[in-house]
């Protein structure tokens, strides 16, 4: 297999292949691609230590690399995934806040390995979007007190 020319690589202290199992159980178009095992010692695991897994995120490569707790996520990266509606946006957020994650505001939540993600229905980006810009400002209004969005919330306020 032919590597992606851009992979984007998450760094993990030691379960990156746990993680990349739930995000392939939990969206569509994800997987497990590889697991490599670390070839020698290195200096937060030793040979045959899963040291990065390959895996897709709804279309996206990543590597997950376990190197160890130097380093964590922060809110500089999240996946952000579109929602249809609000059974898909409940699915999603549930999955991650239930499996040990944490509720953010305004559709940011956080899994519990650290990785952000932000759950936005289609509805919200349109409405926050919207050339009217009366409406926008009342989305997006109701928007900043939400944690996981409400669509029903958001489509009242757009229509004032």
């Amino acid at each position: 297999m032919t590597p992606a020319k851009n992979t984007i690589c998450l760094w993990y202290d030691r379960d990156a292949e746990e993680a990349a199992h739930f995000y392939a159980n939990t969206f569509p178009g994800s997987s497990v691609d590889a697991v490599h095992r670390a070839p020698g010692d290195f200096p937060d695991g030793k040979q045959g230590d899963v040291l990065t897994v390959m895996f897709t995120v709804m279309g996206i490569p990543c590597m997950g690399l376990n190197g160890g707790p130097a380093f964590t996520h922060c809110e500089a990266f999240s996946f952000q995934v579109a929602t249809a509606d609000q059974a898909e946006t409940d699915r999603y957020w549930d999955a991650i806040v239930g499996n040990g994650g944490q509720e953010s505001q305004c559709g940011w939540c956080k899994d519990k390995w650290g990785v952000n993600w932000q759950i936005t229905p289609i509805a919200l980006t349109e409405a926050v979007t919207s050339t009217d810009a009366a409406a926008a400002k009342r989305a997006f209004d109701a928007m900043m007190g939400m944690k996981k969005i409400d669509i029903a919330v958001i489509e009242k306020a757009r229509m004032g």
